[in-house]
């Protein structure tokens, strides 16, 4: 399995073996909203330039493992419309220790968010009169 995936796939509530050496795993789930800056959503629509976005979390994965040690990641973006209350991104580490995985969890996320091109585009709640 390639150690990220950017797609319209759900994201599914599966988990893997353990490798060797490996006792924790932090898991984020990233869920839509209802709200989105203080306005009523029906969901997020999710747009990439997937070469570029592949590339960018490839060169991330990889920072991540020159920086911060061995360790096992997953990420999965969401890509087009993402409903409210469904998972737009999912990112698990597995390390040897909690607290390192905790801290490449929160690493990741802000990298993912700061440098790979995905955008959002909130989806307005149609308003009834």
């Amino acid at each position: 399995m390639p150690p990220f995936l950017l797609s319209t796939d759900p994201i599914p509530d599966t988990t893997s073996p353990f490798g060797p050496g490996l006792g924790a795993e932090v898991r984020f789930l990233g869920v839509v909203r209802e709200l989105e800056a203080d306005q009523e959503i029906t969901g997020i629509d999710y747009t990439a330039y997937l070469p570029m976005a592949s590339r960018m979390l490839e060169e991330l994965i990889a920072q991540g493992q020159q920086d911060h040690g061995s360790h096992q990641v997953f990420i999965q973006h969401r890509l087009g419309f993402v409903p409210a209350a469904q998972p737009s991104i999912l990112i698990w580490v597995r390390t040897k220790h909690s607290a390192a995985a905790f801290d490449l969890c929160r690493w990741y996320l802000h990298e993912i968010k700061t440098r790979v091109p995905i955008w959002k585009r909130p989806v307005a709640q149609l308003r009834r009169n």
